[in-house]
């Protein structure tokens, strides 16, 4: 398992739908996530940041690989062009940190 910390940066104006959305986060996305190895999935927002972390089995590269290949993650990602400003950067790569230390 590999844990993730990421940021989301959404545009002025969306946070209410960007809430919204995920609060009728559609049945078959979220068994997507799951068969893909996300989990412990959890968002915070505030104002137009999002954090976001989760934890991936048995990996980030391998639960990201398995997710890009489905049809619900295409429409999920276009269903949020008009609302997320950026995820990645000028490369992109996802905003992310790298974990440095970990206690249980």
């Amino acid at each position: 398992m590999e844990r993730l910390l990421f940021f989301i940066y959404l545009y002025e104006g969306k946070e209410a739908e960007y809430d919204k959305r995920h609060d009728e986060l559609w049945p078959d996305m979220a068994q997507a996530l799951t068969e893909c190895g996300w989990t412990n999935y959890t968002l915070f927002r505030n104002g137009t940041t999002v954090v976001g972390y989760c934890e991936a089995v048995p990996n980030v590269a391998t639960a990201a690989k398995k997710m890009g290949a489905t049809e619900v993650n295409a429409r999920w990602q276009e269903s949020f062009k008009d609302i997320i400003r950026h995820i990645t950067d000028r490369e992109g790569n996802l905003l992310s940190y790298r974990e440095i230390w970990h206690h249980d």
